[in-house]
């Protein structure tokens, strides 16, 4: 079973991230040839501030 984990910025949208999931779950079946009901996708948000961009957190960026 394919799991694929997303590391991204907080602040998307549900509609952005159903978006992502449906895109990374038909990229992994192509490229596996895995059934798009075995794959799992995993979305992690993250605060701004704890997001490091060459030595500063994002939200320091204003990012």
């Amino acid at each position: 079973m394919p799991i694929a984990q997303i590391n991204i910025m907080e602040g998307r949208s549900d509609e952005q991230k159903e978006a992502l999931i449906v895109e990374v779950t038909a990229a992994i079946s192509r490229a596996l040839d895995a059934p798009e009901q075995n794959i799992r996708v995993l979305i992690q948000e993250l605060p701004r501030q704890n997001w490091g961009i060459a030595g500063q957190s994002a939200k320091k960026l204003g990012r």
